[in-house]
């Protein structure tokens, strides 16, 4: 071990020799908690997934949360184009980190988790935030439509596109003067003003794009309800939870928890790392 100190052509005396007592016991001490033949814990790679509407720094306090705990955190950027090529994208992003992931999805991002970790044996650990979780052969747009309380619908507005390799498209936004009251209403006003401006569309393809691939039923999971939910029922997400045989914790916030709460998303993360990664 090299200690950061000078070299000395004396022996230590004096305030030296108890410096270097202290060194002595600390190292002694930090041993007898050792396990011979046991590696320090190496955490996983946490990969967050944004959903509609949003983009990678609606994740940015959970990112923090995270690093401070020593987490490495990739944040992708969802295309928001199709659920399929969605899935893609990020198998190529999960396909870039060493050892194992804990992958986490908000929104219509839970969704893609769902199709692109499928398979994927360094995936450990699926936490849904406010999240879709569908079935083999269901749509994001129709679980939002499968209980009552969605008020995010009437919301939108469309705006026609033309989309590379697929011809003519619609994306989908949120009215700015509504985007509050039924994305974020536990967001600060000022804040909310700037993710209403900054928010990236999806196309309604993506939304009513059939998944094929259900990655919860191989890979253990967490799940977040959001009880003051207007753009996916908080019932809706209980039944997504309940049978994907999800650890469920509820919590009372808008659909834009990663903002609002971003301590308890972290939480959440963090558990489920730990139980199945170590």
């Amino acid at each position: 071990m090299n200690l950061p100190f000078p070299r000395m052509s004396r022996p230590l005396v004096g305030g030296a020799a108890v410096v270097a007592g202290v060194l002595t016991a600390a190292l002694v001490a930090g041993s007898a908690h050792a396990v011979p033949g046991q590696r320090p814990w190496a955490k996983p790679t946490v990969v967050l997934v944004h959903g509609a509407f949003a983009d990678s720094s609606s994740w940015n306090a959970v990112v923090r949360d995270l690093k401070r705990d020593g987490y490495p955190v990739v944040a992708a950027a969802n295309p928001l184009r199709g659920l399929h090529s969605d899935a893609e994208y990020v198998r190529s992003v999960l396909d870039s980190v060493q050892g194992p992931v804990v992958l986490a999805g908000h929104s219509y991002g839970g969704s893609v988790i769902s199709e692109a970790a499928d398979g994927d044996r360094d995936v450990r650990a699926l936490v849904y935030i406010a999240s879709f979780a569908p079935d083999r052969g269901e749509s994001t747009s129709g679980l939002a439509a499968k209980y009552p309380g969605g008020q995010l619908g009437p919301a939108l507005v469309s705006v026609p596109v033309t989309i590379a390799g697929a011809g003519a498209g619609t994306d989908l936004y949120i009215e700015q003067d509504q985007f509050r009251r039924v994305f974020a209403a536990d967001v600060p006003r000022q804040v909310t003003d700037l993710m209403a401006a900054t928010q990236r569309p999806i196309t309604s393809a993506a939304l009513d794009e059939p998944a094929t691939r259900t990655a919860w039923r191989s890979i253990r999971s967490w799940f977040l309800v959001t009880r003051q939910d207007l753009a996916i029922p908080a019932e809706s997400m209980r039944f997504m939870a309940r049978r994907a045989k999800s650890r469920t914790v509820e919590i009372d916030a808008s659909h834009a928890v990663t903002v609002s709460e971003p301590e308890a998303v972290a939480d959440l993360i963090d558990e489920a790392a730990r139980a199945t990664t170590r």
